[in-house]
């Protein structure tokens, strides 16, 4: 199983050095950056936890990559992403989303089938990974 999520999902890892590159496009574009981390990434779970403050004051992706590399060394059995928020429209809007890593092993999902009533097929996605609590999901 490899999780498609993000921008880039499709393409290969990105290097460090083209992590920079994305950084330094958002923070040229006046978008704040964010680091957030989890263990649970199932499809609909857009809401994972925050590495610290978003980052509104820097303008160079180093301090960036600092703390992608913090985060790293801090949860190296997570999934971790990049968020780049344009404010322009006085609200809150993704506008590049990307992972900056992910777990050796990812244990998929399953798509469980359940009949409604008038035989209405009802279908729920779940994580394997949630099998284990949280903290031990992936090789823990």
């Amino acid at each position: 199983m490899y999780l498609r999520h993000g921008t880039f999902s499709y393409l290969p890892e990105l290097t460090d050095e083209e992590i920079a590159a994305q950084v330094r496009y958002a923070l040229l574009n006046n978008w704040p950056v964010s680091i957030e981390y989890t263990d649970d990434p199932h499809p609909r779970n857009t809401y994972w936890e925050m590495w610290g403050l978003p980052l509104f004051d820097l303008d160079e992706p180093d301090g960036v990559m600092a703390e992608i590399n913090a985060c790293r060394a801090t949860f190296p059995r997570h999934y971790v992403r990049v968020t780049a928020y344009n404010a322009t429209y006085t609200k809150q809007t993704t506008a590049l989303s990307f992972l900056v890593q992910r777990p050796a092993e990812e244990p998929g999902f399953e798509l469980a089938r359940a009949e409604g009533s008038d035989r209405r097929q009802i279908y729920s996605v779940r994580s394997y990974a949630t099998d284990r609590p949280q903290g031990q999901r992936y090789g823990g």
